[in-house]
């Protein structure tokens, strides 16, 4: 099931495989990656992995300008 965020204020608090895969626009196989990247901070519950929303977005702008600075 795809759902549809209008804004960063629509997300749950704790985003799951499927909240990052329709947010960032990428297979459920590169969400499940991320979540087992070692930076990103993600709480596991029995075999579930999620990661807070502020956390997620904190950790995409630190990656974004990690990013640039390789790039640029």
């Amino acid at each position: 099931m795809k759902a549809t965020y209008k804004n960063i204020d629509e997300l749950p608090i704790m985003l799951n495989a499927n909240d990052i895969m329709n947010v960032l626009g990428i297979s459920r196989a590169f969400a499940y990656d991320l979540l087992h990247d070692k930076t990103l901070p993600v709480i596991v519950l029995g075999k579930r992995r999620v990661v807070n929303k502020d956390k997620f977005l904190t950790w995409l702008e630190k990656r974004e300008f990690s990013d640039e600075v390789q790039h640029g």
